[in-house]
Parts: C-alpha cells; structure tokens; sequence
C-alpha cells in the first residue's frame, strides 16, 4: 500500500538526482485503491487467460488523469487513466477496452515497434518508473490534486501509436477473448464510436486514446460486423459486474471531481447506492464528517459484506481525528478481504496512532504482512518504522527506515541508518538483514543501481 488512504493520490518524482534534468515531464499521479485494483482485475484476469497470457504477470497501474486512455508498456505494465473509468458508459465498455490491451500485451507490440520510436518510448517509460518505485510524498485523497501531470505526455504527443497493423490484430485478439469468456463485444463498439465522433476535432481536444490508438474505418467495421454475428452480443456479465463497475465509478468521480460539484450533480434525495457513495465521500471531503458517515453507514446496513465501505468508513474516521474508532470498520475490511494490502497497511496505521503497546505489536504484524507482497511501499516501512520505535525496538525501527530509505532511493540516509541498526540488533535474521542492506548500498555495490 502506498498510502493509508482508501483513494490515495500519490505524487511520484524522479530521485532528486535526476528531477532537475528531467523537469516536470515525468511527474505523474498514482492512484492505489483497493476496490478499483480488485474491479480491474476481475475484469482482466479471464481476458488475460483467454489471450494467452498469465495474470499474474501483468501488473495494472492506475494513473489519476482525467483523459480517456490507457496503454500497455515493456514488463507486462498495463496503464489505465481514471478517465476511462469515470467517462465510460457501462461495465461492458471498460471490458472492451481492457480486452484490447491484453491483445497488445498477447502480440508483443511493444517489441515489434520501430527501433527509434520504440527507444523513445522506453526512455519515457523508465523514467516515469523510476518515479513510480521513488515512492510517495502524499497521503490524503486530495494530495497532488494541483500538481502538474507531466506524466500523461508519455501516453501523448503520438509516442505510443501503434501502426494500423498492430491495431487490427489487438482487435481480433480482443475479440476472440471476448468469445472465448461469453462476454459481448457491444463495449468495445461503444468506445469506438466515440473515438469517430472525436475525429473531427483538432488534436489537442482529442482523447490521448484516439492519438495512442489510430481508429480506422475497418476497425469500427470488423467490430460492428463481430456484434451482429457473435452469439454473445447480448449475453450477461457475471453478476455483481455491472453494480460493482458503477460504484467503482461513482468513487472516483467522488474523490476526483470538485466535491461542490458531485453534491450538485446527484441530488441528495437520490436513493442508488452509487449516487450516496459518490455524495458520502463529497461529504466526507468537505471535511462534513457526521454526514458522511451517515451516508456510509445506511449503505452499510444494505451491504454489510462490502469490504470497500467498512474501509471508506474506517478512512473517514481516522482522518476526521477519530483513530481508536476507526479500528472496527478497517479490521472488518480486512477480514473481508483478507488479500488487500492497502486495508491492512491502513488498519495497521489506525493501531499505531493508539500508542497501545498491544494495538502496535499487531499493526507490526499487518505491515509485515503487507509488505511481504510490496516489498517496495514506502510508507508502509515509515509505519513500521514508527510502530518499532513506539515499542522501544530502535534498531528495528532503524532497519524500517533504512528499507524506506532504500526504497525512496536516498542512499546515504539508507546506509547510516543500516549500519546503526545492525549495531543495535542482536544475532538473528533482522541483523543479517541490516548486514546485507549496509553492503547493498554501499557505492562500489551499486554499479547499475
């Protein structure tokens, strides 16, 4: 987890060395959020198989940016703009987009793009990654909000178009995948007839999706001509797809639009549940605590299963001052969903604000835990940090902040901090570790760092 936040936008930077040659052109916002990771992979995850391609391998990244887009890098990186979540029309949508990807990730295009177009897009991609694995510098939903969002000129500006042949073969594989699940096609249509409305437009009000995937007349064609003859054009998605999609969507436009905004878009005597989540979290913003926990709580009588609202409920709590309540609804988030990350890194801070000696030897087992599966956050290692020095453990706390040092790229402080804490350590795992880190930093170790 990068942040305790349910919706966290996280500003990433390039290491310092190497911001001031680069500017602001590789800054970009990470969003890291539990629910919308957990709907996108739920989506992706048959299409991947049905593609040929393993899940597990491609990791989905989440970049807050209001423009319809998405697009697919080397490692297996899968980037998808909030903007194609909160602007699509239906769950089916989001599904044709995401099955289009995955007929890139299936063909390799990436790979097979001319040399210098393809180093160019490499360059601009490792040095928002380098950004991404700096870590974070913000924690509250609305963190980063004004920043400029140079990373999004990675996806523009003509660096990622595939050629036409690339584009029809993402296609087919997407609509083959499509079959092979018993999904309809009828998303994909849908995008791209709003790709040919924008076509007319000057490139600068176009959707980066259409300047990223050049639309033709054949491809809108040999979609529209799959709709009619597939037997799965009007098939059903899985249950809970659609209403899962809707509150996905109504959280980021709760949490990204002006708040003033939602509470005029939805009228407060609008009962659907993705219009009171999108009014909760407007609330919950405006700093309206009570209210938004009202809001949350009658949801939470109609869905007390849903993990993602004990969560919500738990985030509100704690940033309105109120950690020691705010326990209860993240430990039932996570126990309803045990594999998330983020609720546990969340849950584990909550315990850590009580100064409860019990409270933090528990929040030390969620982070462990947690950064077990993302050995690279941040905050989670500053949260250990802090939980070990609270119990008087110094030279465990030193080691947690050495691997966020580590983490963070500053170097010198990773190595200080290692050597103190394998001075303070006894004999075991925990010194080796401090060992190993003191060397691993040290500069004639790091050559290709």
């Amino acid at each position: 987890m990068l942040s305790a936040t349910v919706l966290a936008l996280v500003l990433v930077l390039a290491p310092a060395g190497r911001a001031a040659a680069q500017g602001a052109a590789q800054t970009v916002v990470i969003i890291r959020d539990a629910e919308t990771e957990t709907l996108l992979r739920n989506f992706a995850t048959p299409l991947f198989r049905a593609a040929g391609v393993e899940p597990r391998s491609v990791h989905i990244i989440l970049i807050r940016d209001d423009a319809l887009n998405a697009f697919v890098s080397t490692g297996n990186r899968l980037f998808i703009h909030t903007g194609i979540i909160a602007k699509a029309d239906s769950a089916l949508e989001l599904i044709g987009v995401l099955a289009h990807e995955a007929g890139h990730i299936r063909g390799g295009h990436l790979a097979k793009l001319p040399e210098m177009v393809r180093q160019a897009m490499l360059k601009a991609i490792a040095a928002m990654l380098i950004g991404i694995a700096a870590g974070t510098v913000g924690r509250s939903p609305d963190a980063g909000m004004g920043a400029a969002l140079g990373g999004q000129q990675l996806a523009q500006r003509g660096l990622f178009s595939f050629t036409r042949g690339m584009e029809n073969a993402a296609d087919q594989a997407a609509l083959s995948a499509l079959d092979q699940v018993g999904w309809s096609a009828r998303g994909l249509l849908a995008l791209f007839g709003r790709m040919q409305e924008q076509d007319a437009l000057v490139d600068d009000m176009q959707d980066p999706y259409l300047r990223t995937h050049p639309l033709t007349r054949s491809r809108i064609e040999t979609v529209r001509a799959h709709v009619a003859a597939s037997p799965y054009s009007d098939a059903k998605l899985p249950a809970g797809f659609d209403s899962e999609f809707l509150m996905v969507r109504a959280k980021l436009r709760g949490f990204l639009e002006p708040s003033s905004l939602t509470l005029r878009r939805i009228r407060a005597d609008d009962t659907a549940a993705p219009a009171r989540y999108a009014r909760g979290i407007a609330l919950y913003r405006l700093g309206r605590t009570d209210e938004a926990l009202a809001v949350i709580d009658g949801l939470l009588a109609e869905q007390p299963a849903n993990p993602w609202l004990h969560e919500l409920k738990g985030q509100i709590l704690f940033e309105g001052g109120r950690g020691a309540a705010a326990i209860a609804p993240y430990r039932e988030a996570a126990r309803l969903a045990p594999d998330q990350t983020p609720i546990r890194a969340a849950l584990a801070r909550a315990m850590i604000e009580t100064g409860e000696p019990a409270q933090l030897r528990q929040a030390i087992g969620h982070l462990q835990s947690a950064l077990a599966r993302e050995h690279d956050d941040a905050d989670s290692w500053r949260a250990l940090g802090t939980a070990w020095g609270r119990l008087g453990e110094m030279g465990q706390a030193d080691l947690a902040l050495a691997e966020e040092a580590l983490v963070l790229g500053d170097i010198p402080r990773a190595r200080a901090l290692a050597r103190r804490a394998e001075k303070q350590l006894p004999p075991g795992p925990s010194r080796l570790r401090a060992a190993d880190l003191g060397n691993a930093v040290r500069k004639e170790n790091r050559e290709g760092f």
